[in-house]
Formats: structure tokens, C-alpha cells, sequence
């Protein structure tokens, strides 16, 4: 069987204003949320690109130096997160099959359940991947290429979770023994929760 050319799409261009620091630049590991999560993308894609917006000039000097990634800046990051994975979409190489989509506020997922994803789909035939923790769907989702206009025609107010429920009989549930895909970090709480380092004083 044909190997899949799989892309991943970073999303990191959010506001934060819930945690009250740019999310992309916590710390995980030593490392931050974005480097930390690229390096496990690029475990299994073939390139990555990461989606920046709110705090750009702070978030793009921890982009890791890797000729794999590519930055893209989306303008309309206030529309929401289906705005940038609409402009990830746009910058996916013409010959990629697909292209996992991930955030940067859920740093602790496992390199294993990317590749597990990309295992999957190149099996599966179905066009729609979705991680599942114990009967819970998470991040990251596989998007096929057969999908991409379906999500850029999709209205900005619904998000890309309405193209995922249009048609369950295209999605496959990948069960990962990894909770890191349900762990979403949105406020300081969330960080103490999970026993990860405070917001740095700003």
C-alpha cells in the first residue's frame, strides 16, 4: 500500500485572554506549548504548519528552527479557530492526502497518538479521524483531502465540529491510551490541575 503524505496544521493564534498570557509560550517539559507540540508532530507528518495571530511577534520567536515548518500569519483570528484552520487548509501542499489538525493549548499529547492517526487513516479509507480517551473524542482530528473545500465553504460560526457531524459514516474514533488528547488548557486553574508551571509574571 501507497505510504499516505500526511501534513499537520498548528493552530496557535489565539487571544489566551482566559489564561492571561500567550498559551503557545507556557512551558512544558522546558520546553514551550509550540515547540514542544511541533516536535511531536513532526514525528509523524511530513511537514507542519503553524497558524499564528494574537501575540504574533512574541509566538513566532519560539517557532522551532526545522525547514519542515512553515508559518502562516491568519488575519481573521478573531473570527475563531475554523478561521485558522481554514487558512492552515490553504497552505497544505498540493500533493499531501491530509493533514491532522492540532492546538497549541493541548500540549500533552502523545507523539504515538499522532502517529496512531496517521496509521489509521492510511487503513481505513475514511476521511474523518478523531482521537477517542476512553469513549471521549479529543485532538488531534485527520482531515482527508476529499475534505478540505467542505471545511472552507463551512460557516465561520459553526466551526469545523459541524463538518465532523455532518456524516458520521465518514469518521473513524482512534482509541489512544493517552489522556493528553481531552487535556485542554485554557485558564491558570487549568495549569495547577494539571501540575504544570504557572503563568509567568508578566
Amino acid at each position: 500500500m501507497k505510504r499516505k503524505k500526511i501534513e499537520g496544521i498548528l493552530l496557535a493564534a489565539g487571544e489566551s485572554r482566559r489564561m492571561g498570557f500567550p498559551k503557545p509560550l507556557l512551558r512544558l517539559n522546558g520546553d514551550t506549548f509550540l515547540a514542544h507540540t511541533a516536535v511531536s508532530m513532526l514525528q509523524t507528518t511530513e511537514r507542519l504548519i503553524i497558524v499564528l495571530g494574537a501575540h504574533r511577534d512574541a509566538v513566532v520567536a519560539a517557532v522551532p528552527a526545522d525547514n519542515r515548518i512553515t508559518v502562516i500569519e491568519n488575519p481573521d483570528y478573531a473570527l475563531g479557530q475554523l478561521s485558522s484552520i481554514k487558512a492552515g487548509l490553504r497552505a497544505v501542499s498540493a500533493h499531501a492526502d491530509a493533514a491532522i489538525v492540532h492546538l497549541v493549548d493541548h500540549p500533552t499529547v502523545l507523539p504515538e497518538s499522532f502517529s496512531r492517526l496517521a496509521t489509521e487513516y492510511g487503513s481505513s479509507q475514511k476521511p474523518i479521524l478523531v482521537v477517542r480517551y476512553r469513549g471521549r473524542r479529543g485532538h488531534p482530528v485527520l482531515f482527508g483531502r476529499s475534505i478540505f473545500d467542505e471545511l472552507q465553504r463551512a460557516p465561520i460560526n459553526f466551526g469545523a465540529r459541524a463538518v465532523v457531524k455532518a456524516d458520521v459514516d465518514r469518521v473513524v474514533c482512534v482509541d489512544v491510551d493517552d489522556p493528553g488528547v481531552l487535556l485542554d488548557l485554557d485558564t491558570p486553574a487549568d495549569l495547577a490541575q494539571a501540575g504544570l508551571p504557572k503563568v509567568p509574571a508578566r
